[in-house]
């Protein structure tokens, strides 16, 4: 049984049991309100809502995304409840998120246990609160404090919740002897029922500045997104309009953020997160091994990086460096970015501490030979790696999981310094690595099962989203990148400004333009690898002699107040520079390219479609498990918008007949080979079939 009613003495108690997060089912919702109506028919003098398991209702049931919902809708179950006779009390554990904290706020009175978290995280679905949400709490906390909570999707714990209004009372003791005494003492204390929608906003004279102030730090802090300032809307008619009209424009809101594509990439994101878990033809027995404790080698931004992000999940860290100076500076910059998330007023100073005090520096290989997981972060040489893992192969203990955060190189060829490529893994963070979401897991050859299984559930514990790959250079998302970042310097070459090009990539929801992260990044570093690289290895001049001629210049980037841009020494603000045009225009003449005007269209096309050209080979060669994998990938590791879902997910929307056709164009109009639609596109279009078709197809 879903949902129950019982009495116990004077009380009406409705139990929630769907496990495994209680969600709001049709079938719970129904219970619900039938709980309801029986309860108004007996003597109970009052009525509380609990939830069997680990949780409150966590939300909507997922498995009806995107379906018409049938009656009852939660709005129809939370009037009902609203309009108890009888005061209604919820009593939270675990977390009451989304629809569930809606229907607590349906409720007269709410009590949470200590550990409770409750919140409205739609936003991150491109939704918004669709059943009295954006309504009812700006009633009990006013404009302000439900905008930062509604835009944001942040969880409230339970104490923060109470001191803002959220909640009435923080139990002590359990449930659901707990709320049952709260809801004699309001039994007791002759409170009746108290409804949310006869409160009025506590008003403050600067309210609309105050939306007006959103509209604008949301229009640049979620560039592109529809729902948060939908959210605004919501939120100003409940400030301005009756109860009801606010409740009938917040579901029409909600409505069409339903329907709306933003909403769609999103939840496609949502659902590939969960299943980028899920490794196939790994032996089902196969465990994760135990890890207590990490090795880094390497204390530069990326070692350190890697070192905070175990530090923030309570996971002791031995950082290896070569010698004290070089220690030294890595401990340093690890205190500084502590000391910065403190000065924002993200972690308190004791926090930060206690994190800080997981990181142990040393000098000595010996250090590492009782860690459960090593991770190298040295350069970016074969040479060098080969000869750290012929050293960890010495030092560390048998069963311990080597890794290697390489960016591009053969993880086999590195595994075979080993006497025990079993143990070897890709485990390629991004930088910042503490702040970046995305781990690629590189799965070599020899890559023992439960090597895999501990480094994806170990990516989940720290917090990241991790996605396995294959190996090949660049494994995922580095592989595609090569194609994207020559697409920028070609573009450049046959005529567009950097700023054209950039501001193309932007407008479309990048969180920079390919040149813009060059800049940053410094030009220097690409310089320096290519100068190791025959001509023929090198490629193309044309994708990469402005950027050297720049460097040559004394150009590098941010770091020497010049690259494709002029960066302001105070403040690091760029500026459009007319001597790299001048630089752009050399070259095209120096390499015979007759430069054009492209339009933002076609530079957008050659971007964007080049990503998902390559990562159709890559679904086909087997690199990546799936198209969502690569969404994630994009999404959370190189500034691809999510409200767009990914490359792959942007190209299944556009139409794959659509996409090849223009890929199709553009070999046609450049009589580059590079261009042709790879094998696997190809052969869905011809077969009228979807990524979802051959995905299942795979299984």
């Amino acid at each position: 049984m879903l949902v129950k009613y019982e009495r116990i003495d004077e009380l009406g108690v409705i139990t929630i049991s769907n496990p495994p997060v209680n969600a709001l089912s049709h079938g719970v919702r129904s219970g619900i309100l039938e709980a309801v109506k029986q309860a108004q028919a007996d003597d109970s003098k009052a009525i509380v809502i609990l939830c069997e398991g680990r949780t409150f209702v966590a939300g909507a049931d997922i498995s009806e995304f995107g379906k018409p919902i049938q009656e009852p809708s939660l709005p129809q179950v939370n009037a009902a409840i609203e309009a108890s006779v009888k005061p209604v009390i919820a009593a939270i554990h675990g977390t009451a998120l989304g629809g569930g904290f809606e229907l607590t706020l349906s409720c007269h009175y709410r009590c949470a246990v200590p550990s409770a978290f409750v919140g409205l995280p739609e936003v991150t679905l491109g939704l918004l609160p669709g059943a009295g949400g954006t309504q009812r709490v700006p009633r009990l906390i006013g404009v302000k404090a439900a905008l930062d909570m509604m835009t944001s999707g942040e969880k409230v714990p339970a104490d923060r919740a109470r001191d803002l209004g959220l909640i009435d009372r923080v139990l002590e003791g359990d449930l659901p002897e707990a709320a049952l005494d709260y809801a004699r003492d309001c039994v007791a204390g002759g409170l009746g029922v108290r409804r949310i929608r006869d409160m009025q906003i506590p008003v403050d004279s600067g309210d609309e500045q105050t939306l007006d102030a959103y509209r604008k730090q949301l229009s640049k802090r979620k560039r592109g997104q529809e729902a948060p300032q939908r959210i605004v809307d919501c939120v100003e008619t409940a400030l301005n309009k009756p109860f009801d009209e606010g409740l009938a424009f917040e579901r029409a809101q909600f409505v069409e953020c339903t329907q709306s594509g933003q909403s769609a990439a999103l939840r496609h994101l949502f659902f590939a997160e969960r299943q980028a878990l899920k490794v196939r033809n790994l032996n089902p027995d196969a465990s994760a091994r135990e890890i207590s404790r990490v090795g880094i080698i390497g204390a530069g931004t990326m070692g350190g990086g890697i070192a905070m992000a175990f530090a923030n999940a309570g996971i002791p860290v031995t950082l290896l460096e070569l010698n004290q100076d070089g220690l030294d500076r890595g401990l340093a910059l690890i205190a500084k970015n502590y000391g910065r998330t403190v000065t924002r007023g993200k972690l308190s100073a004791s926090e930060a501490s206690s994190r800080q005090a997981l990181i142990t520096g040393s000098t000595n290989y010996e250090d590492l030979g009782a860690v459960d997981l090593v991770i190298e972060a040295v350069f970016e040489s074969m040479d060098v790696k080969k000869q750290v893992f012929r050293r960890l192969d010495e030092v560390c203990r048998t069963g311990a999981i080597l890794a290697t955060n390489t960016s591009y190189l053969d993880v086999n060829e590195i595994a075979a310094a080993t006497s025990r490529p079993e143990d070897v893994v890709g485990l390629h963070f991004f930088s910042p690595a503490n702040i970046m979401r995305l781990l690629e897991v590189v799965q070599a050859e020899h890559t023992a099962d439960d090597v895999i299984v501990t480094a994806m559930a170990l990516g989940k514990r720290i917090r990241k989203v991790p996605v396995l790959a294959g190996v090949c250079y660049g494994f995922i998302g580095n592989r595609m990148l090569r194609q994207y970042a020559k697409e920028a310097q070609l573009c450049m070459i046959e005529g567009a400004a950097p700023d054209q090009i950039d501001g193309a990539l932007t407008d479309f929801g990048m969180a920079m333009g390919p040149l813009a992260v060059g800049d940053l990044a410094g030009l220097d570093i690409g310089y320096k690898a290519r100068q190791a690289l025959t001509d023929e290895q090198k490629g193309d001049p044309r994708t990469y002699c402005i950027a050297d001629a720049l460097v040559e210049m004394g150009r590098l980037g941010q770091k020497t107040g010049a690259g494709y841009y002029r960066y302001d020494p105070e403040t690091r603000a760029r500026s459009f520079d007319p001597e790299v045009l001048e630089v752009i225009r050399c070259e095209a003449e120096r390499h015979g390219v007759v430069q054009r005007t492209l339009n933002n269209e076609e530079i957008l096309d050659r971007h964007i479609l080049a990503l998902v050209n390559e990562g159709f080979r890559i679904l086909e060669e087997g690199i990546a498990q799936r198209p969502g994998d690569i969404d994630l990938v994009y999404v959370h590791g190189y500034g691809f918008p999510s409200y767009r879902g990914g490359p792959m997910f942007y190209a299944s929307q556009r139409g794959l007949d659509v996409v090849c056709q223009r890929l199709e164009a553009l070999a046609d109009q450049s009589g580059e080979r590079y261009w042709e639609p790879a094998p696997l596109l190809k052969q869905l279009v011809d077969q009228g079939q979807s990524l979802d078709d051959w995905m299942n197809s795979q299984r």
